[in-house]
């Protein structure tokens, strides 16, 4: 009995002289390491993200214009950042075809080609149905409530037609839809596509789309989503979609 004792007593000193020990990076929760790491310096991939953010508004946007010859370095003064970040970054809008990587000319922000808005609609019809119904499907209790919230800030934008709230939501909206769906081919395929289309509304919109319809369209979709109604969100991009493709057509 006296030695069971005196096992406990020596197990419970290595404990506690154990938890005076500084504790290791792999001893923690990934989490924990991950949330370390960042907030040790920004990495290069947060630079890069940051950088391409800024130039993908700066294009979708109009304010870098189709045909317009971009140059590294003042995008770095510009951004107020590295050249590397801006170089990366311009390498992923070169894959989302909003710019054009040309030996030896340089990097020229792409044209607008309705005939190609059009066969890109066609694609996109079917995945963002997929993708709506996959996020109803599969979206967590906090991303419902930011489905929500993106809902009540598309009714919001509706209300004052505010232009620039409304395509910064769109790129919420989007990228929410591609996480919560949960399917990583879908979400690739649709990251081709979404700043080609945001682009082509913002040089159009102020002739041709109904805004406060547009962006009730987007959140009967975030609201079906918040509700977790896979048929209803289904039904309503569908909704969305056949607007979208009817506002295309109308800037013949």
């Amino acid at each position: 009995m006296a030695d069971k004792q005196k096992r406990s007593e020596d197990l419970r000193e290595q404990r506690k002289a154990a938890s005076k020990r500084p504790r290791s990076a792999a001893g923690l929760p990934e989490r924990i390491r991950k949330s370390s790491r960042l907030a040790a310096a920004p990495s290069d991939a947060t630079m890069t993200d940051k950088a391409y953010a800024l130039l993908e508004e700066l294009i979708v946007t109009l304010q870098l214009a189709p045909g317009a010859v971009l140059s590294e370095v003042v995008l770095a003064k510009r951004l107020s950042t590295g050249r590397t970040p801006v170089r990366e970054a311009l390498q992923r809008l070169s894959r989302d075809g909003l710019v054009n990587i040309l030996p030896r000319r340089g990097v020229l922000v792409s044209d607008m080609d309705l005939s190609a808005q059009l066969r890109l609609l066609e694609v996109r019809r079917e995945l963002e149905r997929l993708m709506a119904r996959g996020a109803a499907k599969r979206a967590t209790p906090d991303e419902r409530k930011e489905f929500a919230e993106i809902a009540q800030g598309m009714r919001l934008a509706a209300e004052k037609e505010d232009g620039l709230a409304f395509m910064r939501l769109d790129q919420q909206f989007n990228m929410s839809i591609s996480a919560a769906s949960r399917n990583e081919f879908a979400t690739r395929s649709m990251g081709l596509m979404h700043g080609l289309s945001r682009r082509f509304w913002y040089q159009h919109y102020k002739e041709a789309a109904d805004l406060p319809l547009a962006a009730r369209l987007h959140a009967e979709v975030a609201e079906a989503v918040a509700a977790q109604n896979v048929e209803a969100a289904g039904t309503a991009s569908d909704a969305l979609m056949a607007y979208i493709e009817s506002f295309a057509r109308s800037t013949l």
